[in-house]
This record gives C-alpha cells, structure tokens and sequence, in this order.
C-alpha cells in the first residue's frame, strides 16, 4: 500500500521511523512519500520537505511566515492529490495536520492520526474537526481515553508510549569510550536540554548555564538538537568550557546524573531513563499572556506530572525560572533525599504508561483498518 505521512518537528520524525519500520513488517510493499526528517528518511521512501522547514513556534512567528505556512499547504494538497495514497498518516503538528484532513476527507483519503493534538491543553474546539475528518486516532497519553471517550464521545486507540521501545531497544553505550570520545571528565554529568527550537534555546540555555558555576563538582553538558549548529550552542558558552553532544542525547541521558529540561517530549525521555530533572520553561511575553488566555484546566505542564496527576518534578514556568530557584530545585533533585522520592515516582509513571510495543501495535491497526 502507499502511504503518505506528514510529521512536523524531530520527535515526530523519530515515532514516524519506527512507525515505518513497523508498517513494513506488516506490509513489506508499503511505499512512503513524507513530510519528515533524517530518521523517516533513513527508512527509505521520498521526503518531500524537511521538518526544519516547517517548525515555527509561537504566534507571533507563525504571523511573521504565514506565507510560507499558506504556501505548504496548498502544495501538500496537491501532492496528495498526485500521490493518491492508500492511507494518510498525519503525526501531531495540529495546526497544519487538522487542515490537511479537513481537505483529506472532502477526497475520501483514508485519515490515520498518530499521537493527538493535545485538544486537552488548549483549542479544545479542535475535538469538533477531528471528530469530523479523522477517521482512526492513536493515542499515547494514558489519560486521553477518558478526555476523546467519555468527555467527547469519540472513539480512540490506545496503543501505548513509543517512547518506551525507542529507549528501551536502544544499543547501550561503551561510558568510558563515550566520555572519552567527548572530552568529558570523570565528574557526574548534569544534562541540559534546552529544547530544539532557536526561540526555546534561546530563552532557557542562558540562565541553565548560569547553574555551571555554582556546582562545581559536576560537569554540565549541552544535548544539541539535529536542527541547530554547534555554533549556534557555542554562542552561549563564555569560556568554550561546556561541552555540547550533537544528536545523541538518549546516549548523554544514559550517563547522566541530573538534568535540567525544557519542558516537552524531553521530560518524558528523562524520566524513563531515571534521571531526576528540574524542568523548565518561558516563552515570549505576548506569547505566553495569550497562551494564558487558551489554556484552561491544566494543574501542570510537563508530560511526567500530567500522567501522573501532581507534581512528581519541579516545574519552573516563565518568571519562576530565575537563578535563584533553579539553582534550589537543583539543589534538591542532587539530594539523597530528593533523588529518592524522584525515582519513586519514576516507577510510578512507568506502570501507567504500560510496556512496550507501541509502533507495533499502532501499525498493525493502520494496515487493519487500511484494508477494511
């Protein structure tokens, strides 16, 4: 079968591979066209545009290039239409995945959605179009069953956390040759995450490198995200003094000791590998006062405490991610103590989010439900 699958951003790019690599065991014909990144196109198959090209965060920026986002649209509609594939396969990015069904669905193409829109956070109007145009929904957060089924009346399938067979089926790393091979000294490592978009690493690598100082018996470390230079890290750095691993962060997280995480899929990643973490988070401030307004009944904003409904990590939103309190909840998570209530409900999360299995099962599905 063909199938024609648009991600938007890196980890969407890495769920869709292993998706794909899932499809072809079930359907070793599958043909793929994509909206992707490296990973998707390591599988094989034709990348239409690169998801570097299409990720732009916040209003204000999305306003600035809305010609560009316009002008994507209308050119994947018609590639779409050229392809005439099996199934399309959209992989969140909501504000140009719920356009491209709503257009899908008028040209009876088959809509597969792989991990959902998070309507629960904000937009929740969104239920109304994805309830019109989606046909299947595959979901990987454990409380939206109860937020699409019971509040919605929509039908989804839980599939599991891919999350956890990516890490899980991971080579383990040689940690010597790794510290080795990175000039990285024999202190415990505090991994900072700093997001994967310019605008996010720009408002929080700054004030996470001031932590460097105070902590001087611990090496910081920056993971480099595959959409940005090692020059553009560097920028930050005074003294060159911290080093920066360019697209190996599941490596750096396996061998580190803390972390400190803007907020996203990276606070999930580091609590499966059982890092304590602080994590933390501030955008612009027209973007944040607006994202205020649309946001309703969120008690958290990270992945970890919002499956586990309370504050199992330190959340450090906008004004509150100052040098004084990261440097306390750092403090904390580097306690005997503090790492032990953590872990404790690492374990906790692990259970609710079920074993592993996830791209598998969600590919059976889509070639199930294809051929129906």
């Amino acid at each position: 079968m063909k199938y024609y699958i648009i991600v938007g951003e890196a980890s969407g790019d890495l769920h869709a591979s292993n998706l794909m690599k899932e499809l072809l065991k079930k359907d070793p014909q599958a043909e793929f066209r994509f909206w992707g990144g490296d990973l998707m196109q390591a599988v094989g198959g034709t990348l239409v545009r690169h998801f570097k090209d299409l990720a732009f965060m916040g209003f204000l920026e999305v306003i600035m290039n809305l010609n560009t986002i316009l002008s994507n649209i209308k050119f994947c509609k018609k590639d779409i239409l050229k392809y005439k594939p099996d199934a399309l396969i959209l992989v969140d990015y909501p504000g140009f995945n719920l356009k491209i069904a709503e257009f899908a669905k008028k040209n009876d193409i088959l809509i597969h959605y792989y991990i959902s829109p998070k309507i629960w956070a904000w937009k929740e109007s969104r239920i109304h179009r994805i309830k019109r145009d989606v046909d299947f929904m595959y979901i990987i957060l454990p409380f939206e069953v109860d937020f699409f089924e019971k509040k919605h009346n929509f039908h989804v399938n839980y599939v599991g956390n891919p999350l956890l067979d990516e890490i899980a089926n991971r080579n383990p790393i040689d940690k010597k040759l790794f510290r080795k091979e990175n000039n990285l000294s024999t202190k415990p490592i505090i991994a900072l995450l700093p997001g994967s978009r310019t605008q996010e690493i720009t408002k929080m690598l700054s004030i996470m490198l001031k932590m460097s100082p105070k902590f001087p018996d611990y090496q910081f470390v920056i993971a480099g995200a595959p959409s940005q230079k090692l020059s553009f890290y560097q920028s930050f750095i005074p003294n060159n003094d911290i080093a920066v691993i360019e697209n190996k962060t599941y490596d750096l997280l396996s061998e580190s000791y803390a972390a400190l995480v803007t907020s996203g899929t990276a606070t999930l990643e580091t609590a499966i590998f059982k890092v304590p973490q602080v994590v933390c988070y501030k955008a612009g401030t027209i973007t944040y006062n607006i994202a205020k307004l649309l946001i309703k009944n969120i008690k958290y904003f990270s992945l970890v405490n919002l499956i586990l409904d309370k504050e199992a990590v330190a959340e450090l939103l906008q004004d509150e991610l100052n040098e004084n309190r990261l440097e306390l909840e750092l403090k904390n998570i580097l306690s005997s103590n503090g790492r032990e209530k953590m872990f404790e409900e690492y374990f906790e999360l692990e259970k609710k989010l079920g074993g592993i299995g996830a791209s598998k099962r969600t590919a059976e599905l889509i070639v199930e439900n294809t051929i129906k």
